[in-house]
């Protein structure tokens, strides 16, 4: 029998109170929590229950499971509520099955979802088909805790049958069912809702995030590396503790090198909501949400906690997974290990005549615009720069060409325009372009794009950046393999981290990118699920009509 005691104070969020204390640990068990004075020991550092991520993508970290988890542990991230939709898209349930045993690798606790919307919409190419049976198979399984987000919330308001079928099975299963419903309002909230949909992360805005909250939906307030929402929702944390969680939905390797959950309570302290509070939406209103085998520092709970200098910067001492020291003074104490490769890529490589945009003869075109921060889009219509009846960029008006190439099959390349990545030069693609991951590409010309694209097809998946160095004709480049299903590395994680960042880097010093995080809000503007304006490697597509834009 193994035995530990840590001394220290406890944040004891059941009873709302800070008292020096010792926990016991038997078997990665909590047998004891002795109390050992009714005040702070101020020379102590803090005890408290381990952060939990309620929404997020581990595809999106570019990470197989086992690197993500090395890496948030240092965080005080203990566990995850994991959407496995991304490499679902593109592998099917082989993708489902890599997520749940390449997780079970290390010590940490995730917890993966049935992809409810696989593909998400008929409107693009995707890789594989999770049916109703599929689904249903995935929700009977222990290690599936929840049907993922509901993305198709026209299916449920008009009663689709395979959306149906799909909740009633989670429902039968006694598990929650996850929403995404950008926008939606009033009666169509309340419907979308009481179809037995109980989360939803995706409001960017405090009325609406107010309004499902009185609908009875539990809100997860988002903080990523594209969408950022908490400064929107924030404040509704003080009136409704019980109700809200937190999440990144999206999170890229650099950003989770510096920080996870433990930034968002950190900012929430700062604003001066209770410390208990915070602490609920952070730890334990999603244990409690999806039924989780996560210990929330009680005497017979699991002991998965953590220690931190303070409580309001929340600086990581050690974090403890069933009792086990994984991560201690910024240092993960789980070892890195490659993973096999599974993937979905056969494409062949495009010419730049591929990616030109023929003129309709029109004084205006649709334009997608992005917006920092955001993965909604706005709708623009724009005189377009015409050369010799094709449509090229403008990049003095940074409307610049933006392209989609089925991954899956040899296929026409969709052409748009794109505003507000402020390239002057050059090109970036990507093979992480949600939901169905075709290669998404925006640059200045067809040569740049063309360029970027084939590097992501040379590499069978990755992102890629490409600057002419004129005047010899030659490139400067930079890509970065993803050989598990064009979306991760299953390389060391502080590596590609490193690599992501030398990419992004090139983006906005070469080429003049000024998003934020340029190469996370290109893997969303394809994702046709979200309005306003998108494109699909079949066509422009408006997100409010769900149709596509005729030409």
């Amino acid at each position: 029998m193994s035995s530990s005691s840590i001394s220290g104070n406890l944040a004891d969020v059941h009873l709302q109170k800070i008292y020096a204390a010792t926990i016991t640990v038997e078997n990665g068990i909590i047998t004891a929590i002795e109390k050992t004075s009714d005040e702070a020991d101020p020379s102590s550092d803090f005890m408290l229950p381990g952060f939990i991520d309620s929404h997020v993508h581990i595809e999106s970290s570019m990470l197989v499971p086992s690197e993500f988890a090395r890496m948030a542990v240092v965080h005080g991230t203990v566990a995850t509520i994991s959407d496995p939709h991304e490499i679902a898209n593109v592998c099917g349930m082989e993708g489902v099955e890599f997520m749940i045993e390449n997780g079970k690798t290390v010590p940490f606790k995730f917890n993966f979802g049935a992809p409810s919307c696989v593909p998400a919409t008929v409107f693009e190419t995707a890789g594989a088909t999770l049916d109703v049976k599929d689904v249903t198979n995935l929700l009977k399984r222990k290690e599936i805790k929840y049907l993922s987000e509901m993305m198709n919330f026209p299916g449920v308001l008009f009663k689709d049958k395979s959306v149906m079928q799909k909740i009633a099975a989670a429902h039968q299963q006694n598990k929650p069912v996850d929403g995404h419903a950008p926008g939606l309002r009033g009666e169509q909230a309340k419907q979308y809702i009481e179809a037995g949909i109980s989360t939803d992360h995706e409001c960017f805005t405090y009325e609406e995030a107010l309004e499902k909250l009185q609908y009875g939906m539990k809100i997860i307030i988002r903080e990523g590396s594209a969408a950022k929402n908490f400064e929107a929702l924030i404040e509704l944390l003080n009136d409704w503790p019980e109700m809200m969680m937190f999440c990144s939905d999206d999170k890229h390797p650099d950003s989770l090198v510096l920080g996870h959950i433990n930034q968002l309570c950190a900012r929430a302290v700062a604003k001066g909501i209770d410390l208990f509070k915070v602490l609920k939406a952070a730890c334990v209103n999603p244990v409690m949400h999806y039924k989780l085998d996560v210990g929330l520092l009680r005497k017979g709970d699991a002991a998965d906690f953590i220690v931190v200098k303070d409580l309001k910067k929340f600086e990581v001492v050690k974090t403890y997974i069933n009792g086990v020291l994984v991560a201690e003074e910024g240092r993960s104490l789980i070892k890195t290990s490659r993973s096999e490769i599974i993937n979905n890529f056969s494409c062949s490589k495009k010419s730049a005549a591929d990616f030109a945009l023929p003129w309709n003869g029109k004084n205006e075109n649709p334009v997608i615009e992005a917006l920092d921060g955001q993965l909604i889009t706005n709708k623009l219509s724009v005189k377009p720069k015409v050369v010799d009846n094709y449509i090229v960029s403008d990049v003095a008006n940074d409307i610049l060409k933006i392209a989609v190439v089925n991954r899956y099959q040899s296929a026409p390349v969709a052409s748009s325009l794109i505003k507000n990545f402020g390239l002057k030069k050059g090109a970036i693609a990507s093979s992480v372009a949600h939901d169905s991951h075709n290669i998404v590409a925006v640059g200045v010309d067809d040569e740049s794009i063309c360029h970027a694209v084939n590097l992501v097809i040379e590499h069978k998946g990755g992102i890629s950046c490409v600057c002419p160095a004129a005047p010899n004709g030659s490139w400067t480049e930079m890509a970065l393999p993803l050989p598990v299903a064009g979306l991760m590395s299953n390389e060391d994680g502080y590596m590609i981290a490193a690599q992501y960042e030398q990419l992004d880097r090139m983006a906005k010093v070469e080429l003049g990118a000024t998003l934020a995080s340029p190469y996370m809000t290109l893997s969303f503007m394809a994702l046709l699920v979200i309005p306003h304006l998108k494109l699909s490697d079949k066509g422009l597509f408006d997100g409010d009509r769900f149709e596509f834009v005729q030409p």
